[in-house]
């Protein structure tokens, strides 16, 4: 899962990158892009590893991507939006917060503009694209029959200032993926605030049209750079029940329909990200292609019965051990062992 961090100037977004990632912003390299990648927080991985002991124990991972600057803030051109164009979803950086040198926080306003740019970016592509294959007719060469009335109406809709990602038939058309839209993209707006502030800004009925949160990013920036020990009391004082990283890769997991599963065994216990409603076939294929190719039946037990059983030989006394075969879908949580054959 790749998370692309965008937001207006003067947002916090480096801040809330280094709250993310756990690092320390370069002061000399604001003009390079920036990417980090966190292992996500499972302690269903813990315990499944404490039960194996296996040599290996390898967690899901999230990357952080950060964008350098690549031009004037103000006046930004099409390849301003390039480098998150391959990212799985955007975390829209707010301002809500002042001091010296700020103007009064207006966090809704300045979601609006950001927001418009991603539509306007793509109204950009969407035209091009469209004259492109105009072009094309005249000389004679056939079009894809769905891709025409596809990208109308995205125009249709850019046109009345409203981001794809709140039309889904647009927004996961496989025909329009090669275009990587960026307001078709699953969208976390993050709220920077002050310190002390941990309430959601009045920003109308934002809250309600899209997936939002608060973050205290100087708050949280600190509190990425303590040891475990320092990091506890601090949570504590400020009455944060979880940190950032946690919190966000949660809300993430969700706005993109995300689950886990695992395999175990004494060489490895991993844990392995697919979307809702995959089929086994399907996530056999985040293992090995192969795995896929040759797929006979899945072994399939949910990590509840696991812990309820206490071992996998007890499990199957007790009939919580089932084969599966193509089309079950995957659910979070279940532990699986493929049978393939290639």
């Amino acid at each position: 899962m790749k998370l692309g961090i965008t937001g207006l100037s003067g947002s916090g977004k480096s801040t809330v990158f280094d709250a993310l990632t756990q690092s320390v912003s370069a002061g000399g390299n604001r003009g390079e892009d920036r990417i980090g990648t966190i292992r996500v927080p499972d302690s269903r991985v813990d315990i499944l590893s404490d039960m194996y002991n296996p040599k290996k124990t390898i967690y899901a991972q999230v990357e952080y991507f950060l964008p350098g600057k690549t031009g004037g803030e103000k006046k930004r051109d099409q390849n301003f939006w390039t480098p998150v164009r391959d990212c799985d979803a955007l975390i829209h950086v707010v301002r809500n917060f002042g001091g010296y040198g700020f103007e009064t926080p207006a966090p809704y306003d300045d979601f609006l503009a950001l927001d418009q740019e991603l539509v306007l970016a793509d109204l950009v592509v969407a035209e091009k694209r469209l004259e492109r294959l105009e072009l094309d007719r005249k000389r004679g060469k056939l079009a894809d029959p769905e891709e025409l009335p596809l990208l109308q109406r995205c125009i249709e809709t850019l046109e009345k200032e409203v981001p794809l990602r709140k039309v889904p038939e647009l927004a996961d058309a496989p025909q329009l993926r090669g275009f990587a839209f960026v307001s078709a993209k699953p969208m976390l707006v993050l709220f920077n605030n002050e310190d002390d502030d941990d309430a959601l800004p009045d920003v109308g009925d934002l809250t309600a049209r899209e997936d939002c949160m608060v973050i205290r990013g100087k708050l949280e920036q600190e509190l990425a750079q303590m040891s475990e020990e320092e990091a506890q009391e601090f949570l504590e004082e400020f009455e944060i029940t979880a940190s950032a990283t946690d919190r966000v890769i949660r809300r993430s997991y969700d706005l993109l329909g995300l689950i886990s599963f695992f395999t175990v065994g004494e060489d490895e216990v991993r844990a392995w990200t697919i979307r809702k409603e995959t089929h086994a076939v399907d996530a056999a294929e985040v293992i090995h292609s192969d795995i896929k190719k040759g797929f006979i039946r899945a072994e399939v037990l949910s990590y509840e019965d696991l812990m309820a059983a206490g071992s996998y030989p007890e499990a199957r006394k007790q009939g919580t051990f089932r084969l599966e075969g193509k089309t079950y879908e995957v659910q979070d949580g279940d532990i699986v062992h493929y049978r393939f054959n290639v």
